[in-house]
């Protein structure tokens, strides 16, 4: 019998929950198309998958998991009415979890022709989640236009690294939050005009003065530590965007503190809809597995990023990769804050 190798957790938990397993060789139906996958994204929402705390992951698969949204991979087998792709192509596929596995097999639609500049494994296969994230972020929800201003946290991140690369295409005047003096460059390379550097400037005093009125877009995936400040630094008709809630989950035990995670939503801000109508701004979240019920916006979001990356506009971001073997690893890694682009498993 063949084999597939995946990284299944049991229940929510710590790194201890990473497990790798065998599992038997799901059938190729039609419509699908089988993947070896060579390398695989690593993102922080799979570390909240692993820590429970992903209310998507719990409504779509429940427990067991395998995590993971992006693999690159080559082609292996089609199913009956794929004529459109060949045993032998050199892919990236999106999944709403699943990806962390030697072997995907998925819809034809959701598998995808690698952007051009993208064609290591490991740069394919962390291109599709945080350029759909930014995609998302800042073009369907953030609206931005030529000439505004944008401050973006975690800029030198994997995600608000293809933030910056995506405003400063669209015209934006872009201003990244990192928080670590070695990530300066990395956001400046990425596409900020000025970076703030929390560990050695008051970010918000340094925010201010690098745009007095205000910012038309803020996206924010902190949480707690910086979501009222983000507001109250909006311009009018500014928009902030929230996709996470990072600083109030832990960085050293793998696991959230029940106490501490209730005491975080507590101060996390309420926005009040008087007081956003008096402002003339607009606060919106998102989450990113649901955009899988809405195919044709996903398709024409990679449809736009491969092409910004035919222009040279997005380009691959530094990686770190891992043995799948070492997974556990990787997550502790991330979860650290300290790490730098993109992180890449190898099965």
């Amino acid at each position: 019998m063949t084999t597939v190798t995946k990284v299944v957790i049991p229940k929510a938990g710590n790194w201890n929950q990473l497990t790798l397993k065998e599992v038997p060789q799901e059938p190729c139906g039609p419509g699908q198309v089988r993947v070896q996958v060579e390398a695989i994204g690593v993102n922080y929402a799979d570390v909240c998958v692993r820590m429970g705390v992903y209310s998507s992951a719990e409504k779509y698969v429940g427990w067991p998991i395998t995590p993971g949204f992006e693999v690159a991979g080559v082609v292996t087998e089609v199913g009956t009415n794929v004529t459109d792709l060949e045993v032998g192509a050199e892919v990236m596929a999106v999944t709403r979890f699943g990806g962390y596995t030697s072997e995907l097999v998925t819809e034809r639609d959701l598998v995808m022709a690698r952007p051009p500049g993208f064609d290591k494994p490991e740069h394919a296969a962390g291109f599709p989640t945080v350029h759909l994230t930014a995609w998302y972020g800042l073009y369907h929800q953030g609206r931005v236009e030529p000439g505004e201003t944008v401050l973006i946290h975690s800029a030198a991140g994997g995600v608000g690294g293809a933030m910056c690369a995506l405003a400063k295409a669209a015209g934006a005047r872009v201003v990244g939050v990192v928080g670590r003096s070695p990530k300066v460059e990395v956001a400046r390379e990425r596409g900020a005009d000025e970076v703030i550097d929390k560990s050695t400037e008051n970010l918000w005093g340094r925010a201010g003065a690098l745009s007095p009125g205000g910012y038309d877009v803020v996206l924010d995936a902190n949480g707690v530590e910086t979501l009222r400040q983000s507001y109250a630094h909006l311009a009018p008709e500014g928009r902030l965007i929230i996709y996470g809630f990072h600083t109030m989950l832990p960085r050293k035990s793998g696991r959230p503190n029940l106490p501490t995670l209730a005491y975080h939503w507590l101060r996390t801000p309420k926005f009040d809809p008087i007081d956003m109508t008096g402002k003339n701004v607009t606060v919106a979240a998102f989450n990113l597995s649901y955009l899988f019920e809405r195919r044709e916006r996903l398709l024409k979001a990679v449809e736009t990023l491969h092409q910004l990356a035919a222009d040279g506009v997005v380009t691959p971001p530094e990686t770190t990769t891992f043995a799948l073997r070492d997974v556990a690893d990787a997550h502790r890694a991330l979860e650290t804050g300290t790490t730098v682009g993109k992180l890449v498993l190898r099965p």
